[in-house]
């Protein structure tokens, strides 16, 4: 079975906060930067990278390398049953990660591109 389509690894990644929080807000925003997900859950670059490349390995985000950053997305080839999971609990679930919303949208490098691409 691929890792995509294998609901343990999926439920493993809800289960845990910070993993939780990163793909409800790429539901929710698109691709996102690491940098934003430092910004918005106030953690350190080497904690979210190490909680990304999890993600990474069990193919529910897809990585892309752009100058000194990486940019993350939902894997666009994750089983539709996945995506529908993260969009329920996204929408039913929104105050969750709401201070964490407000921090990327405000403040985080988003407003400033140029920060990231660096």
């Amino acid at each position: 079975m691929f890792a995509m389509s294998n609901p343990l690894f999926l439920y493993k990644a809800l289960s845990e906060e910070t993993r939780l929080k990163s793909l409800l807000l790429m539901q929710k925003l698109g691709e996102l930067c690491v940098c934003d997900l430092m910004e918005a859950l106030d953690l350190s670059q080497p904690k979210v990278s190490r909680h990304l490349a999890e993600l990474r390995k069990q193919e529910l985000v897809l990585d892309e390398r752009r100058g000194k950053w990486v940019y993350y997305q939902i894997h666009p080839q994750l089983a539709p049953w996945m995506k529908q999971v993260l969009q329920t609990t996204l929408e039913n679930n929104l105050a969750f990660i709401e201070s964490e919303l407000e921090s990327i949208l405000g403040k985080s490098c988003r407003s400033d591109v140029s920060h990231c691409a660096q």
